[in-house]
């Protein structure tokens, strides 16, 4: 009697086309740019002296975000980058600030400026009431440490909105 041997037939996978091919290796491309672009904007001592060049770093950092996130950028006195964090996280339209985290930032960095930085997952890069509110809070309570408030910036994937440049940072 002869054993019935079971042929197991490989499954192939799924061929994508050169369309999807393409794009998802430009996909990889994008995100190794980007992440080295951001590993350079990040190292200490680079310059942080235009509007256009802070607002283009968050937007790097923040602009895709899905959930709204709040930065600070600690700079020295020639404004240029001791570190940059994520101090706050918080959902889809709204994460809780809190200045004395700011301020023992900015101290226990030496800051003497800091550039704050948040998303609008909305993608409206409008300031909002709030927004104002604590970009006057913020500015007030570093004021009384000697560090200056140099912007705020409302970031989206596609703008970067800045408060100073509105007379509101």
């Amino acid at each position: 009697m002869l054993a019935r041997s079971r042929v197991r037939v490989p499954t192939v996978p799924r061929v994508a086309s050169s369309d999807e091919a393409t794009r998802a290796r430009d996909e990889r491309t994008i995100a190794r740019a980007l992440g080295i672009l951001e590993r350079r904007a990040c190292e200490p001592g680079q310059l942080f002296g235009d509007v256009s060049t802070c607002g283009a770093f968050f937007r790097l950092r923040l602009g895709n975000e899905v959930r709204e996130h709040f930065e600070a950028a600690f700079l020295d006195t020639q404004h240029r980058l001791i570190a940059v964090e994520r101090l706050f996280s918080g959902s889809v339209d709204s994460a809780e600030v809190r200045p004395r985290i700011v301020v023992q930032r900015a101290l226990a960095l030496n800051a003497a400026a800091v550039l704050l930085a948040h998303n609008h997952p909305s993608g409206d890069a409008e300031p909002s009431a709030a927004d104002r509110a604590v970009t006057a809070q913020l500015r007030s309570v570093l004021r009384v440490i000697d560090v200056r408030l140099l912007d705020h910036f409302v970031v989206t994937a596609s703008q970067a909105v800045s408060m100073a440049a509105r007379g509101l940072a």
